[in-house]
């Protein structure tokens, strides 16, 4: 797969799911690999790419029309593990209990993306037949000591045959947050045709696209994810391969989300949350190009209305920190210029972020620990989509005087 996505000319692009020609409605500028947490000696060759979204109109698709080769992303450096997250532990088991009630007899289901394991945990436990299958050897080394049976590969339609021939056809084919990680999505979707029993299900959930536009949620846009799906393009993308969704369940996990379940067509009976959905999105605008021209706007307004305030808080003297070094954080720094000058360092509980350098601003991650030993006057809250767990963790902060800054869904000190 090429970064550059079958380039047309100096403008033009072809979209990854129906091949039209895309215009890219705004740029990003230039962007490092999100989860690349460096060194100070490797600042000289990191890498950048330029990132820019665009809308197909024929597809209903939102995508990046370039994204780094899959290698570069999803390696043995990569530095998010599921499991460190209470709340994505009590979420996945909630998860997998729905993909329990589709199940049939002698079931065989298989996750990508599956990480350390996290998910496929809760069907191990029960000693149903499972399959990892995640790119990164570091966090698969870490579900396969768990006791998780895992391959580290990627997963497309060659893999597919592979699994079939040495397991059977699955029950279930599921993935979080990971699907639109893959500009090759056909492939995928061309290996679940072949993988999936005829009664069997696919679920997945990712950032849903409504809750971007919606609420200007900018940082969930990065070299991982090619895409933020909406149920409309869901539709379209697997109506290729006579495949319908059934049931569609929002979801508060990552700032907004969205968990699509698809079955072959007439398998299964579609619940009323699919129409009700699809004629809501219709409502928004999301298959409308110039709701993505107000975005575009939305993020320029935001990104201006942000730095300001950080300006503000130094002009007076004061401490800034970030919380929680996130791939969602390497957008905000980069598409605002947030460096040193603004923000002393970002405090994170992951070991192998603790000491590095977050990508592209190269502001230094710092031990959890400090941060509790020392608390800034204001702390920017990268991982708002935990900021329940995280308030809940950090009370003596706020007790002691010290404000949080947020960006979702709107700017302000709390």
């Amino acid at each position: 797969m090429n970064e550059n996505n079958s380039k047309i000319n100096a403008s033009l692009f072809q979209c990854w799911v129906c091949e039209s020609t895309l215009e890219p409605f705004m740029t990003f500028g230039r962007m490092p690999i999100a989860n690349n947490f460096l060194s100070e000696k490797e600042f000289n060759d990191e890498y950048f790419f330029e990132m820019e979204p665009a809308f197909c109109n024929q597809c209903n698709t939102f995508q990046l029309v370039r994204q780094p080769e899959p290698q570069q992303m999803f390696n043995e450096k990569y530095a998010f593990f599921s499991g460190t997250s209470q709340f994505m532990g009590k979420h996945f088991e909630k998860f997998s209990k729905q993909v329990l009630s589709y199940l049939d007899e002698d079931p065989f289901v298989v996750e990508i993306g599956s990480n350390d394991g996290i998910m496929l945990s809760n069907f191990a436990n029960k000693n149903i037949k499972h399959l990892g299958v995640e790119p990164s050897s570091n966090v698969a080394m870490v579900a396969k000591e768990k006791g998780i049976n895992t391959t580290i590969n990627f997963f497309d339609k060659d893999l597919a045959q592979k699994i079939v021939k040495g397991y059977g056809q699955a029950s279930a084919f599921i993935a979080a947050n990971v699907m639109c990680h893959i500009p090759y999505i056909k492939s995928i979707v061309e290996g679940i045709e072949v993988l999936l029993r005829p009664n069997g299900v696919v679920v997945f959930e990712e950032p849903y696209l409504g809750e971007v536009i919606d609420k200007t949620t900018y940082d969930q846009i990065y070299d991982e994810h090619t895409f933020l799906f909406s149920a409309h393009s869901v539709k379209y993308l697997f109506g290729q391969y006579d495949m319908e969704l059934i049931n569609l369940e929002p979801q508060a996990t990552h700032g907004g989300s969205m968990r699509y379940t698809i079955a072959r067509k007439g398998t299964r009976t579609i619940n009323k949350t699919v129409n009700t959905i699809l004629q809501s999105e219709e409502e928004l605008g999301l298959n409308d190009p110039k709701t993505y021209l107000q975005f575009k706007q939305n993020c320029e307004n935001d990104r201006i209305q942000l730095v300001n305030l950080l300006e503000q808080i130094r002009k007076k003297g004061k401490s800034i920190s970030g919380y929680a070094a996130t791939s969602k954080s390497t957008t905000i720094t980069n598409y605002c210029g947030i460096t040193t000058d603004l923000i002393d360092c970002i405090y994170d509980s992951t070991p192998i972020k603790q000491g590095q350098f977050n990508p592209g601003t190269h502001i230094p991650i710092r031990p959890h620990q400090e941060f509790k030993e020392n608390y800034p006057d204001y702390a920017v809250l990268f991982g708002y989509n935990h900021s329940k767990e995280i308030f809940a963790k950090e009370q003596d902060f706020i007790e002691q005087g010290g404000k949080w800054i947020v960006y979702v869904p709107q700017i302000e000190i709390i």
